[in-house]
């Protein structure tokens, strides 16, 4: 089993995320400012399953690419500089979608920060399941 790094109650001391929207587990790489990698266990009892495919549970893309989206705010504000400030999404410039999120999957969410300038960060990231690319994308986050 990998190492947690930051636990649900470390997280959201980082990033202001709440249940229901609090998307990721637990943070099991961490390099403050250039990149993390978080897991989110994908579970049936979460709320969008009532209503998304519930005889075909799938998971949103947009939920996949928020999940990247926090991860990246955890390697962002985890930077002394940007401690208890918010990272908000400020574009997606792409993301694609290549395999279906099911509940009783665990998505690996890597995100590396390319540049951080002033108050923006450019960041790629990658979801997988069982090392199969789930999800990819380029996210841009203003810092507030």
């Amino acid at each position: 089993m990998t190492e947690t790094i930051l636990d649900s109650n470390a997280i959201q001391k980082i990033i202001p995320h709440r249940y229901p929207m609090l998307l990721i587990d637990r943070v099991i790489e961490l390099e403050p400012g250039q990149k993390a990698t978080a897991i989110r266990n994908v579970t049936i009892n979460e709320e969008v399953f009532n209503g998304h495919f519930p005889q075909n549970p799938v998971l949103p893309g947009a939920l996949i690419v928020e999940s990247l989206a926090q991860t990246g705010a955890v390697a962002l504000l985890s930077e002394p500089e940007f401690a208890g400030k918010t990272a908000y999404f400020g574009g997606i410039k792409s993301a694609e979608f290549r395999k279906v999120v099911r509940p009783g999957d665990t998505l690996r969410l890597e995100v590396e920060l390319e540049k951080v300038r002033g108050q923006v960060g450019l960041g790629k990231g990658v979801a997988t399941v069982d090392g199969k690319k789930a999800c990819t994308a380029e996210l841009t986050f203003l810092i507030g």
